[in-house]
């Protein structure tokens, strides 16, 4: 069993940034691909951006830009940079490493 741990989250005001944190409880974390989803009321949850072993990242469409993803394979970290929020940012975000999931961290953007 893996623990997944988020953090960061909170309100913000649109154009703001937020950073999140999230903890994995894995023991041997470097050679497993990591991601961010997120998921707004009433909507399916969606990946947001995903992280290999070897740093190689991709994001979706309305976060490329603006996202950046990034892993600490010593502190079996990851991170999601957010930059210039936007009202539509506004979910509930997880953290996954297969096929395990965190409890989710609240960022909501305001106008």
């Amino acid at each position: 069993q893996v623990q997944l741990v988020e953090s960061g989250g909170g309100l913000v005001q649109a154009g703001g940034s937020l950073t999140l944190t999230c903890v994995a409880s894995k023991r041997t974390f470097s050679g497993d691909p990591m991601a961010w989803y997120r998921q707004a009321p009433g909507k399916q949850r969606e990946l947001v951006a995903s992280i290999t072993d070897d740093f190689s990242a991709i994001y979706s469409k309305p976060v490329a830009g603006r996202f950046t993803i990034s892993r600490d394979n010593a502190k079996n970290t990851i991170y999601l940079q957010m930059n210039n929020l936007k009202v539509e940012d506004t979910a509930v975000y997880y953290c996954h490493l297969n096929p395990f999931w965190g409890q989710g961290t609240q960022v909501t953007v305001s106008s």
